[in-house]
């Protein structure tokens, strides 16, 4: 289905800001549809620890016909912050919600929390999630999963993590295709704010994982939405292009019509099928279902 017109009103009138109140009027537009899937999918499992950190845990969520027998392809979510914040939700469904609907449409949903700056810098966000890829990778079959089957998604820093884990194992064989939606990945200079994360901007070039990305022989799905803030958005299209001209062959990429940076991954899981579809569809074909 698509964005109905009262959510896409709204959208335009929020625009390409960005803050707390935004964040807070994107819950709320979704609230009622996201809290019905958190009634009909419930979590698994919750807060296993995937390493010795305290925010070194992840939520689980299978689909109800499924039994630790499945062997289900698994699509990790990384949370999205600015490096400082942010939660895998189950107590409120943001974040959750891409877990949950991972479940509803057949697959193992896993959704973790990283460690945050400025307390860990880069490449932490990265690190973390190579552990986690290295406990679903021993464990997941114990709860349904299939190992050899690990799709990786974040959005906006939790998209940077993801590009990161590749940057520090470009060799990887556990993962079979990236997700970013609104992510940053080195095409733009770096924001101040991000110097919590990266330290100073001298650092940034070499930290940055743009040159792993470009000669990157997994499957990518790039995307960002339409009122993304114009960094993100060029971030989108620089990959793409930077991609293309070493590959010659576009990566699946989608510009989110009527979404901002916030109800990108928000609204994932609701009647507004469009990113979904593609998701899933971009699953599917990485784990030859």
């Amino acid at each position: 289905m698509r964005q109905s017109p009262a959510i896409r009103q709204a959208m335009q009138r929020l625009g390409r800001a960005m803050g707390p109140d935004v964040l807070n009027k994107v819950h709320a537009l979704f609230n009622d549809e996201q809290l019905r899937l958190a009634e009909r999918q419930p979590p698994l499992v919750t807060d296993v620890s995937y390493g010795p950190h305290e925010r070194h845990r992840l939520d689980i969520y299978r689909p109800a016909h499924a039994t630790q027998h499945s062997k289900l392809p698994i699509l990790v979510f990384v949370h999205g912050g600015g490096f400082l914040k942010g939660d895998k939700g189950d107590s409120h469904w943001y974040n959750a919600s891409v877990g949950r609907f991972a479940a509803q449409q057949g697959f193992i949903g896993a959704v973790l929390n990283y460690r945050l700056a400025p307390d860990f810098t880069w490449p932490a966000g990265g690190e973390d999630v190579g552990q986690c890829v290295s406990w679903l990778s021993a464990h997941i079959a114990e709860y349904g999963g299939n190992a050899d089957n690990i799709i990786l998604a974040g959005t906006s820093a939790g998209a940077v993590h993801v590009a990161t884990y590749f940057q520090l194992n470009p060799h990887s064989t556990e993962v079979k295709g990236l997700i970013f939606l609104s992510g940053l990945y080195g095409v733009t200079p770096l924001d101040e704010r991000d110097e919590l994360y990266y330290g100073e901007s001298s650092l940034y070039p070499q930290r940055m994982p743009l040159t792993a990305l470009i000669n990157c022989s997994l499957p990518m799905f790039i995307a960002c939405s339409e009122f993304d803030p114009p960094r993100f958005q060029q971030e989108w299209l620089g990959l793409m292009q930077e991609r293309f001209a070493v590959t010659q062959q576009l990566d699946h990429g989608m510009l989110v019509a009527g979404h901002n940076h916030y109800s990108i991954a928000g609204h994932i899981g609701t009647s507004d099928t469009r990113l979904a579809d593609e998701m899933v569809a971009f699953i599917n074909h990485c784990t030859r279902r």
